[in-house]
């Protein structure tokens, strides 16, 4: 292997990963407000849980970004910590369908049909719709659809260019010696949590051991302490995702992370023991695609056996790893008056932003005038009821906060679809949209400073954290939270305006 199979491996290696980014975020956007309705309506059923975590990482092929998902969501007390551990269980099965994909690289036949299954026989074809429909289409989820097809053939075309570029390592006695170092479990367990945490994807440094597997120079004994490290090192995006949380997020972040620790140490012994005492065959044998494939799945399908009965024990762990504080009130005033404060700089943006189009002379269009006084009335409520939360200790009107938050969420992205919409037609100047994409923005992110104080009132007013659990399993369980969404879905809906105007 010299210096340009080199380039070319690092070179097919961010391909991979990039492909793999693209198709994750366009498969979130795409399916992202079916996913996330049908997060919110879980209930406390274990089984369902665990299949509702395993099918939505099986369609994002991210287990960090379902964890991330339910983090946000136990954030804002739409799911309770026990449903949160149930969901990310079933995550951590499901994003193993990624080197199950993988592994198709590997097949040899010379049968049309079977050939046709190789990722390097239909991803062009793939590759090919992706840029009609992401090119020539106007509508954003055909973009998003194109943009699936373009990210996974992608991140097929990185794996086979790394496959190829590294092929030639299976004659370098420096390579062969490396995976012999990695045959120490706990040196393998290492090198796999820190490749993954590193570029935070267990599904994607699986798919870097399927591409080194094709040297033949990695083992079974190497791989599956490394398989075992990568599912510890996937955990630092929802550690990262839970800073500046309230608790019980931050409890389901350290889910996560002691889920696959205790889950990796228990079977990590267990390979120790059978490799000490019976020094299986299989385990100095070449590591293949698909063995790299069944070895991911059993492992992870091995840890929700064994931690699914003891949720509850996994529960009260993160509880006692992350402590209920003694100053929790005068914290969540802190952050109450940290988020007014956030609310304030904002402020001063929306000035700037109305001062650029004064002294620019910058017009938007009569339609986007009309929109935007929409989004304004809605987060003048938000406001309004936030302020009223928190300067009379009104549960009521806190509870309405969030489902008003996630209705302005919607109208949001419904508003911008219609502002590309127009831009395309010609109808509003670029310079123009840019400063109302901006004005967009930050009231967007003033609605999430509302739902911040809401959240914290509740906290607050409710100390007994038994209540506290109760009134959030009811909200994400019963009709009320629903009910209010749809409502002020309807009250702040862009076709009020056509009605209005016709």
């Amino acid at each position: 292997m010299d210096i340009f199979d080199f380039l070319t491996m690092l070179g097919g290696l961010s391909l991979f990963l990039f492909g793999m980014n693209i198709m994750g975020q366009a498969l979130e956007r795409r399916a992202g407000s079916n996913l996330r309705s049908l997060l919110s309506k879980l209930t406390s059923n274990r089984i369902v849980g665990l299949l509702t975590g395993l099918g939505i990482t099986a369609v994002i092929q991210s287990s960090s970004a379902t964890t991330v998902m339910v983090v946000g969501f136990v954030n804002s007390g739409l799911m309770t910590l026990k449903q949160a551990i149930n969901v990310i269980m079933g995550a951590n099965i499901g994003t193993t369908v990624t080197a199950w994909l993988l592994s198709l690289t590997g097949i040899t036949s010379s049968n049309f049909f079977v050939q046709m299954l190789k990722p390097s026989s239909f991803t062009p074809i793939l590759a090919v719709i992706g840029v009609i429909l992401y090119m020539f289409c106007k509508n954003t989820k055909k973009n998003d659809t194109g943009l699936i097809f373009l990210g996974f053939a992608t991140l097929m075309f990185g794996m086979e260019t790394m496959s190829n570029a590294v092929s030639g390592l299976a004659d370098v006695e420096a390579f062969r010696n490396l995976f012999i170092t990695f045959e120490n479990p706990i040196l393998g367990m290492l090198a796999g949590a820190i490749l993954t945490g590193i570029i935070q994807s267990s599904s994607a440094s699986v798919g870097i051991l399927q591409a080194l597997a094709v040297t033949g120079q990695v083992s079974y004994g190497a791989a599956i302490p490394i398989i075992m490290g990568q599912n510890i090192g996937t955990c630092v995006t929802a550690l990262l995702s839970s800073i500046g949380t309230n608790k019980n997020a931050k409890r389901a972040a350290m889910v996560h992370l002691s889920f696959n620790v205790i889950g990796t140490i228990v079977w990590l012994s267990v390979f120790c023991i059978v490799k000490a005492w019976f020094d299986p065959v299989l385990l100095n044998q070449p590591a293949s695609l698909v063995g790299i494939a069944v070895a991911h799945s059993s492992f992870n399908i091995l840890c929700t056996i064994l931690m699914l009965p003891l949720s509850d024990f996994l529960e009260k762990l993160v509880i006692f790893l992350v402590p209920d504080n003694k100053d929790a009130e005068d914290d969540k005033l802190l952050k109450i008056i940290s988020d007014f404060e956030r609310i304030s700089n904002l402020a001063v943006n929306l000035l700037e932003s109305a001062e650029e189009l004064k002294i620019k002379d910058l017009h938007l269009s009569k339609t986007a005038e009309k929109e935007m006084n929409l989004f304004i009335e809605a987060i003048n409520e938000i406001l309004k009821l936030s302020q009223t939360a928190f300067l009379n200790n009104d549960l009521e009107a806190a509870e309405r906060v969030e489902p008003l938050m996630q209705a302005i969420d919607t109208l949001k992205e419904e508003l911008r679809t219609r502002h590309i919409q127009r831009l395309q037609r010609g109808e509003c100047s670029i310079e123009a949209g840019f400063v109302w994409t901006d004005i967009l923005t930050n009231l967007e992110r003033i609605s999430r400073h509302c739902s911040s104080i809401a959240r914290n009132v509740i906290d607050i007013s409710l100390e007994d954290i038994n209540l506290h659990e109760y009134l959030r399993n009811m909200r994400s369980t019963n009709e009320s939270f629903k009910e209010n969404y749809l409502s002020y879905l309807n009250k702040y809906s862009p076709k009020n305006i056509e009605a209005q105007t016709a």
